[in-house]
């Protein structure tokens, strides 16, 4: 990290919050072990509260982040009792309560894993809106249709026990409560999370913060397919594989191209993967590639022309800051934060067939290709590692000097 910032804060004693680093490359874990490694360099004191163990010294192998793990403290705050570890991840007792006390000894409290109660005033950083604990919420990113009658009358229920009885009786703030506290600084993955954030919960002090990505272009011998469409991510429905599958076949025939269109990830065992391999078993142009990691996923990345993205509430979207460092022309949907990681208006559709439209102009019209790669290029440059340390150390310094 060569990103210069102001004078360090030696002796400030730090608790980070995080669930649980994960043993592969995922997308999360980045910006925690970015915080950990740039406040040791200003000489703090980190004291990491992690849900479950985790092999804290693999993961900053993984994502090539400089910190020194044996000067981090770090504690398992998940019950071990498996019935208290259920009531917990309901209403999270358990580890508000060794939170607490762990933070009357912190000068700083910190959340990379959404807002969490630490008993005092904190900083709290959201990385999903989906995982709030709210069902309310969820079902209003999603815009799913309200509930009537019965099944809303038992969710009022179920919502007045918790927030307003259980959570009091066991000590725990709930996470409106958190929001509504001006005391409390919320930091978001984009604009679209803060806007949706506030219509549903009301007013709240907050920032907007990109998180960073762990992709930056190698130098690599690769030649990139012009005919070649990527997708990288989890293989499960809610990305909406099938959506892109549709997308790309409705685009071959209205381009009269070849397109082909790889997609890169795990498959999540059920029903919807067994039936995408049958479908796409028939569709010769379909590849499904697996997981892919280090420079085989730059490989990937670097090998394609265009890639789409179809979930459509995502609050911010690092696969597409990786499309876009690799030089690919990234297609999105016009919902949730990913059209505000593009920037590209031409680029986002509405529909599955304005997608394939788009996607047939930029394979038939060569001027339309070249303006929108120049365009996403340009775009990339936002979420340049450098730009990420600029603004998390600017982050940091107001943090630490009391300023937010």
């Amino acid at each position: 990290m060569n990103a210069s910032s102001p004078s360090p804060a030696p002796g400030r004693k730090i608790l980070l919050y995080y669930y649980k680093f994960a043993e592969k490359l995922g997308g999360s874990d980045y910006l925690p072990l970015l915080f950990i490694a740039e406040l040791q360099r200003r000489g703090c004191d980190v004291t990491l509260a992690l849900d479950w163990e985790s092999d804290l010294e693999h993961a900053a192998k993984l994502y090539h982040v400089d910190l020194d793990v044996n000067k981090v403290d770090m504690c398992a705050i998940k019950p071990e009792n498996k019935f208290i570890a259920k009531l917990d991840s309901v209403l999270p007792f358990y580890r508000v309560r060794k939170l607490k006390k762990m933070a009357k000894h912190a000068d700083v409290c910190i959340s990379t894993a959404n807002m969490i109660d630490f008993g005092k005033p904190a900083h709290h950083v959201v990385y999903m809106l989906r995982l709030f604990g709210d069902n309310a919420f969820n079902d209003f990113c999603r815009h799913t249709p309200p509930l009537s009658g019965l099944p809303r009358l038992k969710r009022s229920i179920r919502t007045l026990l918790a927030e307003f009885i259980l959570r009091p009786l066991l000590g725990v703030r709930s996470t409106r409560r958190i929001l509504a506290d001006r005391r409390e600084h919320i930091y978001v993955p984009s604009q679209y999370a803060a806007d949706t954030m506030r219509t549903f919960f009301g007013p709240f002090n907050c920032t907007v913060f990109y998180p960073p990505t762990s992709f930056d272009i190698p130098p690599m011998d690769v030649e990139r397919d012009p005919l070649r469409v990527i997708y990288l991510g989890r293989i499960q429905q809610e990305k909406g594989i099938s959506e892109i599958v549709g997308i790309v076949e409705r685009a071959r025939s209205l381009s009269g191209r070849n397109i082909q269109l790889h997609l890169a990830g795990p498959l999540t065992p059920g029903a919807y993967t067994e039936k995408l391999k049958l479908d796409v078993a028939k569709k010769e142009w379909v590849q499904l590639v697996g997981p892919v990691y280090g420079q085989e996923k730059a490989a990937f990345l670097l090998g394609g022309t265009y890639a789409i993205h179809a979930e459509r509430d995502e609050a911010f979207g690092i696969s597409i800051t990786e499309y876009l460092k690799a030089g690919c022309i990234a297609i999105v949907p016009d919902e949730g934060g990913t059209p505000e990681v593009v920037g590209v208006p031409a680029l986002t559709y509405h529909t599955d067939e304005d997608a394939a439209k788009i996607l047939a102009h930029l394979l038939n019209d060569e001027a339309f290709r070249r303006e929108q790669m120049d365009r996403c290029k340009k775009r990339a440059e936002s979420f340049s590692f450098e730009r990420y340390l600029e603004t998390q150390n600017k982050i940091l310094d107001s943090i630490l000097e009391g300023r937010e």
